[in-house]
């Protein structure tokens, strides 16, 4: 019996490494016998950048940028064995990680760290550049980002504007008179982890806004000035990227490559698909197990259990396991998940299931795997 794990990282408490891990000694246990093959995934989101290098072998770095409330961190860069290509993930500069829950508030956070790592992989000299676009605590629509490219934004006295979500309230003309030359040296493509459009209630403010400290009453307000936004920067750079699938990924850092960095979008979780050769493991599996940490209707938007359930042959069994689930999870039925099973075993408090998920899953894993035997 062949088995492929292949789930992405259950956020805030264990990497997709770690969850995969997790499911193999859950399923070991009953079959010892079978063949195991551990990819651990990412769609863009968090886990994009060790995902990636480890198709390549390449090396990691660790440089200093700006954080997601203006503070200093160490975000992760990876770069190819041949140096040219380099992968980033957003969340190194401005993840939700990096912001503790009572301090959690898009209009005060920033991209502007993700711009520092772009300039510093075009520096090494990189031609290629891939950058997975999910997992942020931002919401400023790529604007801080484009402010350390070089960009320039005003208010209705001139003044330039401090480069957070709260900056779109503001902005009523912009310069690109100090755009970094170094764009011109490099393609940049996006992986994104949803393909939701940049505005509108399916948009990156309403849908995602509110898990990163939004109130919902100022969801209209600030859906508004995103749009109000890239009316006057699409209009300056003559480009219209909006409507475009996964503009709204990472709180509007699709759009805002795709605008500021004339970079092109792809689906993360294609990409990375792609990159380790998955399909190519599956074709003969007997299941194949996917999974993250919370799955809902969501997760049919480009998420990863749902693309790598598309690897998997026509008769294998296609298993989930995921922390939590929540509404239009039948949804997932139509796109190959054959089922779906949670881990969370009681209602206790949220740190004490992030705390036990290791254990929770192997268990999760472990009562599967006697179920199919």
């Amino acid at each position: 019996m062949k088995v492929v794990i292949l789930p992405d990282s259950f956020k805030e408490s264990l990497s997709a490494s770690e969850v995969a891990k997790a499911i193999y000694k859950g399923f070991y246990s009953v079959f010892p016998n079978a063949e195991y093959h551990l990819i651990p995934l990412a769609d863009g989101g968090e886990g994009t950048l060790q995902a990636l290098i480890a198709s390549n072998g390449g090396k990691v770095e660790s440089i200093e940028v700006t954080g997601p409330l203006y503070e200093t961190v160490q975000a992760k860069i990876a770069f190819s064995k041949d140096h040219k290509t380099a992968f980033i993930e957003m969340a190194e500069a401005c993840g939700l990680h990096l912001v503790s829950l009572e301090r959690r508030n898009p209009l005060q956070t920033t991209s502007f760290g993700v711009g520092e790592l772009i300039i510093y992989a075009i520096e090494q000299g990189v031609s290629e550049l891939i950058i997975g676009v999910g997992g942020s605590s931002t919401n400023d629509g790529g604007i801080g980002m484009a402010t350390a490219l070089g960009y320039q934004f005003f208010d209705e006295n001139g003044n330039a504007i401090e480069s957070n979500g709260e900056a779109l309230l503001k902005v009523v003309s912009m310069s690109d008179k100090n755009k970094s030359p170094l764009l011109d040296k490099v393609n940049i493509t996006i992986a994104a982890d949803v393909i939701n459009p940049l505005t509108g209630t399916n948009g990156s403010t309403y849908l995602f806004g509110p898990q990163k400290g939004l109130s919902t009453d100022r969801l209209a307000e600030v859906d508004q000035a995103m749009r109000s936004f890239y009316s006057i920067a699409e209009r300056f750079l003559d480009k219209s990227v909006s409507e475009i699938p996964g503009s709204g990924a990472g709180g509007g850092m699709g759009a805002g490559l795709m605008l500021f960095a004339n970079a092109t979008i792809k689906k993360g979780i294609e990409l990375v698909l792609e990159q380790l050769n998955v399909k190519e493991v599956c074709k003969d599996a007997d299941i194949v197990i996917v999974g993250e940490g919370r799955m809902d209707g969501q997760t049919a938007f480009g998420k990863a259990p749902v693309g790598a359930a598309k690897c998997a042959p026509p008769d294998a069994k296609v298993i989930a396991i995921c922390g939590s689930i929540g509404d239009g999870i039948e949804e997932l039925s139509n796109h190959g998940i054959d089922a779906i099973f949670p881990t969370i075993p009681s209602i206790v408090p949220i740190e004490k299931v992030l705390e036990n998920a290791f254990e929770n899953i192997e268990r999760t894993a472990r009562n599967i795997a006697i179920l199919l035997k």
